[in-house]
């Protein structure tokens, strides 16, 4: 008799189910039973489907992800600390230099930056992340006055009694960027919301000078011209929605001697995230 109390409990307990999951469609005889639909009249009658717009599928996010040829355009600009009596005094520049000389048209002193790859490892919950990559970094300053730097020769830089239609020094750079991220919106991959920030290295590879008129038509010095071979920077990226900011700020200064030309570039990121 036990056995017998509980199995019409059983029954019970699963027709309990079905009918909670059962639904009358007004506009035709059948019933539903979780995804199955049955029809009960008409000349389907007996006829059962699945019905699979009620499925859900959860998207399963991988633990690694990567974001291919990722690319920055933005403008490159220094924090000038120069002691520049110091430098005239050592030799590094001549009489008369000063902060002005090393003026830039802000919009044409340019930074683009191609990253091969980027890959971010989920660490918390995709949440937390670690990105990390590798890109090179080119960055141009566009100098407004006739400025020249010397190839192994001091003073370093001298002034020009000429009138340049282009004038910029450009320093390239193989680049390994390594943050930490933090992804506030996991689930959108289109329209996140986060931030990241942390540290690159990169190293010199190419560096030189064009100038463009004075009387020299197009001219162009390749020399590393005092800068340091090495760059640590800090860096950061800021993700709202379908934008996405980046900014870099050097640990000292481009060059190595008399100088102190801390390199800093802010821009926007052309990434899927």
């Amino acid at each position: 008799m036990k056995q017998v109390f509980t199995l019409l409990a059983f029954v019970c307990l699963a027709m309990e189910g079905i009918a909670q999951d059962t639904t009358t469609v007004p506009d035709k005889d059948t019933i539903r039973v979780g995804n199955i639909i049955i029809v009960r009249s008409g000349k389907d009658r007996g006829r059962t489907y699945y019905d699979s717009s009620e499925h859900r599928f959860k998207r399963t996010q991988s633990n690694v992800t990567t974001n291919w040829f990722v690319t920055d355009i933005g403008v490159n600009q220094v924090n000038d600390k120069t002691n520049y009596a110091q430098a005239i005094a050592n030799g590094y520049l001549p009489a008369g230099a000063n902060e002005n000389w090393f003026d830039q048209r802000f919009i044409k002193s340019t930074n683009v930056n191609i990253w091969f790859f980027v890959q971010r490892l989920n660490m918390i919950e995709h949440v937390v992340n670690l990105k990390y990559g590798l890109g090179i970094e080119l960055n141009n300053y566009r100098y407004t006055d006739p400025i020249r730097f010397q190839k192994e020769n001091q003073p370093l830089v001298i002034m020009e009694n000429v009138s340049y239609k282009k004038n910029k020094l450009a320093a390239d750079y193989v680049t390994v960027p390594l943050m930490l991220n933090f992804n506030f919106t996991p689930n959108r991959r289109d329209l996140g919301f986060g931030f990241s920030a942390g540290m690159s290295a990169g190293y010199l590879y190419s560096a030189r000078q064009k100038t463009v008129g004075g009387g020299l038509g197009k001219k162009k010095e390749h020399d590393d011209f005092d800068l340091r071979k090495v760059k640590l920077a800090y860096i950061a990226e800021i993700s709202l929605g379908p934008v996405r900011l980046y900014g870099s700020y050097a640990t000292r200064s481009m060059f190595k001697n008399g100088l102190d030309q801390t390199p800093y570039s802010f821009g926007i990121r052309a990434s899927s995230w």
